[in-house]
């Protein structure tokens, strides 16, 4: 190297180092934006996947009803799978909220597809359940494997993480505002790590986009009516969101109260997922009707449509705690915004709102109290419904969030900053712990 290019090449050095310590937010936000490039193009592309299969595995089983008498089967089949081959990413969402807590070794690729194959499985043969879960944990698996080439610290790799949830609740709902909000509030109730606000954002964005791009269409809700705001519509409000709060609490409790019974009793785990599948294929056939397993998209329609009665919600939550404490894979949140909807839909037999409304505002404010994320639900209504119902949206998230207490469907959540001072000892908690 001759003396002019030494020369020229230590001024180069010299002028970046001085703009990038003159604008010091820049090398975050290039660093950033190109990892959340990759994380959009790879999670909208693995959530339009999944959302493709889950379609055709839905349509399959409702073509073919028969298929729910081998529910047991597929139970003990994914059982199988995660006993002998997936006991480290068994734990599922709540090892990526580990992660954000405490960084311990990277997060195993095959969660990916492990959870993928099982939520197909529980989706074909007729278990109840969702599919954030999957997403989440896809996102996260994926994600999580480009620690090492960018050479990522501890700190960092949270942000990673965090990015890698909020653009799987992104893509997976089309809501890439509530997923970035979701990714930053979900981890530690009460506070947001806003070092993490950009890549979240922008990942969620792209995710959405990329999922877009693969021609996956999203479901669409429309309420047909929303009142002016006024104090009695202000205090019904308030009213409802006290019912989807303690709606909430029940599930969240009853869930990790089945799973913990099923546990004690049943010893060897693939036979957890057999026992649970006998009840759910035993109650279909029953009843006959296959309203209350797989995703309940329709029931979720209609109960913006007419007045639903009250048994829909329940039988809805008792299907989905038997069918995910016994093992099967998927999600809670679709099956609380059916939870969520369809109550609403109920309640307007006692409360003077629109049916639509009322559905609307029990589709986000069940999921805000089951997961302690009332900002985001609030957004994610938005995104869903339209502006024009955010207030009444907002009200009962909020008190929805009040009313569910210290509990949570995610175990290794943990607490920011407590609902109530007197519960302010539990700070920094896990809801695990309680």
């Amino acid at each position: 190297m001759s003396k002019y290019q030494r020369t020229f090449s230590s001024k180069t050095k010299f002028h970046t180092k001085f703009f990038f310590r003159k604008f010091p937010a820049l090398s975050y936000i290039l660093k950033w934006l190109g990892i959340s490039l990759i994380i959009g193009a790879l999670i909208g592309s693995a959530s339009a996947g999944f959302l493709q299969s889950l379609e055709w595995a839905t349509n399959f089983r409702e073509k073919y009803i028969w298929l729910i008498a081998f529910l047991p089967v597929a139970g003990f089949l994914v059982g199988l799978l995660y006993y002998y081959f997936g006991k480290d990413v068994e734990a599922g969402n709540n090892l990526l909220l580990e992660n954000i807590h405490n960084p311990k070794e990277i997060i195993p690729f095959k969660m990916g597809p492990f959870v993928y194959i099982g939520t197909i499985i529980t989706h074909f043969f007729g278990g109840s359940a969702g599919r954030e879960g999957t997403a989440l944990q896809m996102a996260g698996a994926i994600a999580d494997q480009l620690t090492n080439p960018f050479k990522l610290d501890p700190s960092e790799r949270k942000i990673l993480i965090i990015s890698a949830i909020a653009a799987g609740f992104g893509s997976v709902f089309g809501t890439p505002l509530a997923g970035a909000v979701f990714g930053l509030e979900v981890f530690l109730t009460g506070r947001i790590r806003y070092n993490a606000i950009f890549p979240a954002f922008i990942s969620a964005i792209l995710a959405d986009w990329v999922t877009t791009l693969w021609n996956v269409q999203h479901t669409h809700y429309h309420i047909n009516f929303i009142p002016k705001l006024e104090l009695l519509p202000f205090l019904y409000s308030i009213l409802a969101g006290i019912a989807f709060g303690v709606c909430a609490a029940t599930f969240s409790k009853l869930i990790h109260w089945t799973s913990s019974v099923l546990k004690s009793k049943i010893q060897y785990p693939p036979f957890r997922p057999v026992i649970g599948g006998i009840v759910v294929a035993i109650a279909v056939f029953a009843m006959g009707t296959t309203r209350y397993i797989g995703l309940g998209i329709p029931t979720i329609i209609e109960s913006f449509e007419k007045q639903l009665p009250l048994y829909d919600f329940a039988l809805k939550m008792i299907f989905t705690i038997v069918t995910l404490s016994a093992g099967f894979k998927g999600g809670e949140v679709t099956p609380l915004f059916f939870i969520g909807a369809t109550l609403g839909s109920a309640l307007a037999l006692f409360i003077p709102l629109p049916f639509g409304l009322l559905a609307g505002m029990g589709f986000v404010a069940v999921f805000a109290g089951a997961t302690n994320t009332p900002l985001a639900c609030m957004l994610m209504g938005i995104e869903l419904f339209g502006a024009e119902c955010g207030i009444y949206v907002a009200i009962a998230c909020v008190v929805s969030y009040l009313f569910s207490g210290n509990n949570s469907i995610y175990t290794k959540q943990k607490i920011g900053e407590a609902k109530n001072r007197r519960f302010d000892s539990l700070k920094n908690k896990s809801f695990s712990d309680l």
